[in-house]
């Protein structure tokens, strides 16, 4: 039995991990999808004051209340963020990281800093127009390539997203380099340069699992069986 702690993106909640969680709980293992401050079912919570450190906390303390030891940490997109600076202040705690259509930043760099250049004008033109200044209104399914049975669902559950979580940069001692099992499973249906430029990065280093599988960027959702196999993979 493996310990599997699955972290959500922007706009999701843990809800996006419904038939993954299912699969591997069916297999025997302890599955958490916990839903970060403010977004989804924790949408109440929702204000300026929510920003990556905050989901960094969210995750570190979940990891540390739980005593979870041997853990397989898994982000989605912004999701990324998140488990790294998370992973770099519990690092004993984690067996390996997986980034799902992931960010994996360095020391210092948030996740505006790869976004392309349009996409970061967008979010801004969004939070000046609807945003009240400081949040993103989601951003539909079918432009995330979601399959088409499945957007409707997922557009209904999707909420807003405090912009300071993308401009906040995340701080790093290094820890998380200990960590020598890592995977980055790319959205192969899903035209993201900031994350082609992580499978460029990561495709040479050896510490690193790099695939990819031909669905949307939300895999979770499009793709369960076969995330569900290389999550399972990394807790072996």
């Amino acid at each position: 039995m493996a310990t599997f702690v699955l972290v959500h993106g922007a706009w999701h909640g843990g809800w996006c991990w419904r038939r993954v969680a299912d699969r591997l709980r069916a297999a025997g293992h302890d599955v958490y999808t916990p839903t970060l401050t403010g977004l989804a079912d924790r949408s109440h919570l929702m204000s300026p004051s929510v920003r990556l450190q905050t989901h960094i906390l969210d995750v570190a303390n979940l990891l540390s209340w739980e005593d979870l030891e041997s853990v397989i940490l898994c982000g989605h997109s912004y999701g990324g963020m998140v488990i790294t600076g998370a992973a770099d202040r519990e690092a004993s705690r984690i067996k390996s990281l997986v980034y799902v259509d992931a960010f994996v930043p360095s020391d210092g760099e948030s996740a505006m800093d790869s976004r392309p250049p349009e996409r970061v004008k967008l979010a801004f033109e969004q939070i000046r127009s609807v945003g009240e200044g400081w949040w993103m209104p989601p951003t539909p399914a079918a432009s995330f390539r979601v399959n088409e049975a499945d957007q409707a669902w997922v557009d209904a559950k999707c909420t807003n997203f405090p912009i300071s979580c993308f401009t906040q940069p995340v701080r790093l001692t290094g820890a998380v380099d200990t960590i020598s099992s890592k995977y980055y499973v790319r959205a192969g249906g899903y035209r993201a340069p900031q994350f082609d430029a992580c499978v460029e990065k990561l495709s040479g280093n050896p510490d690193w699992d790099v695939r990819s599988l031909p669905c949307g960027h939300d895999i979770m959702v499009d793709m369960p069986d076969e995330l569900s196999a290389v999550l399972e993979e990394a807790g072996r």
